[in-house]
């Protein structure tokens, strides 16, 4: 069996271009029978009916005409990866009139067009694809990747944005497809049309765009990724004040690619641009429940890899820790705690000014968390980090806590506080 991996440096065309129509149109018949029958009305304000386009790549009885074999088995491939895409996403408004039925038609289809052209899996299957497909993904979905600001480039461009939708799908279907090793093999290929999802206007392809890059870094070497860090990582910092619906998406590939390309060097640029592009867009809306406890769920791999570099943007963290520490959900409150457990770990807030308000705050949240439902956890953390700073404050932390020993509201905190401390020491 041939070695899909050598494929980019193969001239040889993909096995399965060699199979018989007989077999296309056998392997297509069932699949068309069940997308005819499905039930499918389109979007009012969508001039492409995705049913219709998704037919017209179904190969037919009728003669071939001037369409080869070559381009229906890439058509008939793009069909079936979208129907198969569409397992991960029901609640797409593209993908989401697909039945369960038809996507099992498409995924055995699938399984015998792998059999039938030899491959070992269906990655490997996809990835002799690759250098026959994903160009023409790329070129799909550029064709509407415009500037949203320029009305005339909008009007004038007929290309419906449909397509593009549909071709961020399969593109992301297919790279998902296709795992370590073999992938970093095809890195040339599938970052620029990745690059190209993430640039683009709409969110459906942008979402896609950022779920093809988190497979592609949890599955190619950072050598392999070298080449495209600084275009990737640039991508990722634009796209950081997109909409709120693709927000939770964009910190968590800016977070794996900023972790992944620059774990071993905490100085980067790039920690730091990130971050205050992060770190503005949740000052505009400090309230934005979603957003901050995303944000906040997410985000410590950064602070982990930069380290003592955190003592630079202090000012703005605690200015958004201090607002967070007393919202009226319980999440946040709970999350800001733990990112302030990992912030003091790895800084041991050196030269802060900010130890006398953080023990002023927690003291203040002991005494609010006994209406919360969770006040046993939200103690637990307060105590812990009241036990940290005395550790790495010293005589500062004396010195402020000291105000607060006579406050008969903190008689079980002050309790809790030495009993532990005698813990600490006899350990």
């Amino acid at each position: 069996m041939a070695s899909a991996s050598l494929r980019n440096t193969s001239s040889s065309e993909p096995m399965c271009f060699s199979l018989p129509r007989s077999l296309l149109l056998q392997l297509s018949s069932q699949v068309s029978e069940t997308l005819e029958a499905m039930p499918y009305t389109p979007p009012e304000s969508s001039p492409l009916s995705i049913k219709a386009f998704l037919q017209s790549l179904l190969p037919s009885n009728a003669a071939p005409g001037s369409s080869s074999n070559k381009e229906q088995i890439k058509n008939f491939f793009l069909c079936l990866a979208t129907f198969a895409s569409a397992s991960d996403f029901s609640e797409s408004p593209t993908l989401g009139w697909i039945s369960t039925n038809l996507i099992l038609s498409a995924k055995s289809a699938l399984q015998q067009f792998r059999d039938a052209g030899l491959y070992g899996s269906v990655g490997e299957m996809v990835a002799d694809l690759f250098p026959e497909i994903v160009p023409d993904l790329k070129r799909v979905i550029k064709e509407t990747c415009v500037d949203t600001e320029n009305e005339e480039e909008l009007t004038t461009n007929n290309v419906p944005v449909g397509h593009s939708i549909l071709a961020a799908y399969q593109f992301r279907w297919m790279v998902s497809q296709v795992v370590n090793p073999l992938l970093g093999n095809f890195c040339w290929l599938v970052i620029p049309c990745a690059l190209t999802a993430l640039d683009h206007w709409s969110p459906e392809v942008k979402k896609q765009g950022m779920f093809s890059f988190i497979h592609i870094a949890n599955n190619v070497s950072t050598a392999e990724f070298s080449l495209y860090e600084e275009a990737v990582l640039d991508a990722c910092c634009r796209n950081i004040p997109a909409s709120d619906e693709l927000w939770h998406h964009v910190v968590e590939v800016s977070v794996l690619l900023l972790t992944y390309t620059q774990k071993s060097n905490p100085r980067s640029p790039w920690f730091d641009r990130i971050l205050s592009e992060m770190l503005g867009h949740l000052e505009r809306q400090p309230f934005n429940k979603e957003r901050r406890t995303e944000w906040l769920s997410l985000i410590e791999p950064v602070f982990d890899a930069m380290g003592l570099f955190l003592l630079a943007h202090f000012r703005r963290l605690f200015y958004l820790f201090f607002q967070w520490m007393h919202s009226d959900d319980d999440q946040t409150v709970i999350l800001v705690l733990e990112r302030l457990n990992a912030i003091i770990k790895l800084t041991w807030i050196r030269k802060s000014p900010l130890t006398e308000r953080l023990v002023d705050e927690l003291v203040l949240i002991y005494k609010e968390s006994a209406t919360r439902k969770n006040r046993e956890l939200l103690r637990s953390s307060i105590l812990e980090l009241l036990s940290l700073l005395q550790r790495c404050k010293g005589v500062q932390f004396e010195s402020t806590w000291e105000k607060h020993t006579k406050d008969p509201d903190l008689v079980m905190l002050i309790s809790s506080f030495n009993q532990h401390q005698m813990q600490i020491m006899a350990s």
